[in-house]
C-alpha cells in the first residue's frame, strides 16, 4: 500500500555481516523497504533467511554493516549508539512470540513499568494501563499475572505494552508462533485495525500464511535477499 504520505520508516541498501574471514556469512544482502503509516507489511520467508535479522535492523536493536535506516524522519545511521534507546523508546513498538513478560506482576503492571520507562506522569499510569488494555480487550484481566493468562491474553497484554507512548510504528516478530489458529488469526485482526484506525505502520514477520490475509503488502526473503 504505497500512497502519498513519506514512509515512517526506511531501510536502503543495508547489508549485515557476521563474523569474519572464511567464517564471514552475509545475513542481509542489498535490501531496501519502506513502512508508511497505516500499512500492514509481511515479511515473509524461510527459517534463516533474514527476516529477523532485517526487522531487527528496522527496529535499531542491530545495526547494519553497510545501507541507511531512517525512523520517523531521523537517519538512525547517523546517531550514535547512545541515542538509540531514545528511539526505540519514543518511535517504536515490538512484539515477540515469547511474550517477554515479567511474571512477578500483573497484565496492568506489566504495561505501567514501559510507561513509566517513557516517563510517563505517576498519576496517570494506572488509569493509562487500563485504557491500553481496554483497547486490546483485555481490560478485564488487569489483574491477572502471566502464569494464570492464555497465549492469547499473554500476546494481547504484550500488543497493549506495545502501545505504551503511542508510537508511530510496530514491530511484529511471529506473534502467532505460540498461538492457536482462531487465537492467532484474533492477533492478526487486532494488529491491521490498529493500523486502519490509528494510523500506526504495522511490520509483521511470520511464517503463518494466515498473516496474509491481513496484510497490504508482503515482501519476501530468501538467502538475505529479497525476492523481485
Amino acid at each position: 500500500m504505497k500512497n502519498a504520505t513519506q514512509p515512517v520508516l526506511a531501510v536502503e541498501g543495508i547489508s549485515k555481516l557476521y563474523g569474519a574471514g572464511s567464517n564471514r556469512v552475509k545475513a542481509l544482502d542489498d535490501v531496501s523497504v519502506t513502512l508508511y503509516p497505516g500499512e500492514v507489511l509481511l515479511i515473509m520467508g524461510p527459517s534463516g533467511s533474514g527476516k529477523t535479522t532485517l526487522l531487527s535492523i528496522m527496529g535499531c536493536i542491530l545495526r547494519p554493516t553497510t545501507g541507511n535506516v531512517t525512523v520517523a524522519g531521523k537517519c538512525v545511521s547517523e546517531l550514535a549508539e547512545s541515542a538509540l534507546p531514545d528511539i526505540r523508546r519514543h518511535d517504536l513498538g515490538f512484539v515477540f512470540q515469547a511474550f517477554n513478560l515479567f511474571n512477578t506482576l500483573t497484565a496492568q503492571e506489566n504495561v505501567g513499568v514501559v510507561l513509566r520507562l517513557k516517563g510517563a506522569p505517576r498519576r496517570s499510569i494506572t488509569a493509562r494501563s487500563l485504557a491500553l488494555l481496554e483497547q486490546v480487550g483485555l481490560a478485564h484481566r488487569a489483574n491477572a499475572y502471566p502464569r494464570d493468562m492464555s497465549g492469547g491474553e499473554k500476546q494481547r497484554t504484550a500488543l497493549a505494552r506495545a502501545l505504551a507512548g503511542d508510537p508511530p510504528i510496530l514491530l511484529a516478530d511471529e506473534p502467532t508462533a505460540n498461538l492457536d489458529s482462531k487465537t492467532g488469526h484474533a492477533v492478526l485482526a487486532l494488529l491491521r485495525n490498529l493500523a486502519k484506525e490509528t494510523g500506526k505502520a504495522v511490520a509483521i514477520v511470520s511464517h503463518d500464511p494466515k498473516a496474509e490475509a491481513v496484510a497490504d503488502r508482503i515482501i519476501e526473503i530468501q538467502d538475505g535477499r529479497l525476492l523481485s
